[in-house]
């Protein structure tokens, strides 16, 4: 297993933002996220995939980091059925899928995510969400130091919400999807469209992490965005994307503390305009 010590963060954050570690694990089974945790008692941990939807608030950790991004990805396809462990990216796993002609996971090509951190918020769009693909997941419990595997009834899932955002301490390792056949042609197709639907909405040419808010109902978060004229708003090198205004990007070195100002501002504005209380998608850490 990989160990860092001050790990530079700064390419495991889609912003880009620049942060340290105190150590960092990349481990690539169930048996060392286990001895991480057997061995390393003393120190707060971290858990981090692909590093999308996430804001580092602090320059330096004294944490310790457990990182799934390019590690813990392995896929074994089965007729219609996907194991896969979560460090894998949404991209790839979608890419696996179209390869044995499986449908279901188009939506989630080019969605910025490892299969990990889809599951913990429930990613999805336009009415669809990874729950929806779910059979079982299975995750370690560093407090109980098990390994269990719930079936996806069992998981509480909601808009842009799950048990494990309830439960931040565990950590998925696999997950198993249920998919179903179809044509090759069709499912790349529908996948390299919804690629150019994001690229043509979403600020892609800056750094990013995603929608900043959950959608309120009865709202969209670009529309109040313009309605409040805060497009283009910005504080250091952050700012509210001018393509989207439910993105912000960093368009110049901006640090986790730039990003969080906007996202205070905002919620300070939305709450006098619209009387809601718009709630922070991304996590904070």
């Amino acid at each position: 297993m990989k160990i860092v010590s001050d790990l530079d963060l700064t390419p495991y954050n889609s912003y880009r933002i620049p942060a340290i570690c105190k150590r960092a694990f990349f481990p690539e089974s169930e048996a060392e996220i286990q001895q991480i945790f057997q061995e390393y008692p003393e120190t707060k941990k971290i858990i981090i995939g692909s590093g999308h939807n996430i804001i580092f608030s602090r320059d330096r950790y004294e944490d310790d980091f457990i990182i799934f991004s390019g590690n813990f990805e392995k896929v074994v396809c089965e007729d219609d059925k996907i194991s896969a462990e979560s460090g894998v990216s949404m991209l790839d796993l979608s890419n696996i899928a179209l390869s044995y002609s499986l449908s279901g996971l188009e939506l989630f090509y080019d969605i910025p995510s490892s299969l990990g951190g889809a599951i913990v918020m429930n990613a999805g769009a336009s009415g669809e969400d990874i729950q929806s693909l779910l059979l079982t997941v299975r995750y370690y419990d560093p407090q109980a130091d098990v390994f269990k595997e719930v079936e996806r009834k069992g998981l509480d899932f909601e808009y842009r919400n799950s048990f494990f955002q309830q439960n931040p301490h565990l950590i998925i390792t696999h997950a198993f999807l249920q998919l179903r056949h179809g044509d090759k042609q069709e499912i790349g197709d529908k996948m390299e469209n919804n690629k150019k639907l994001r690229w043509a909405k979403q600020p892609k040419e800056f750094p990013n992490a995603g929608s900043v808010f959950k959608r309120p109902k009865g709202h969209f978060v670009g529309v109040m965005m313009e309605e409040m004229g805060l497009k283009g708003y910005t504080i250091g090198g952050a700012r509210i994307s001018e393509k989207h205004g439910g993105f912000i990007v960093n368009f110049d070195n901006a640090t986790g503390k730039d990003i969080l100002e906007i996202i205070t501002l905002v919620k300070k504005r939305v709450l006098e305009t619209y009387s809601l209380d718009i709630e922070v998608e991304q996590r904070i850490i």
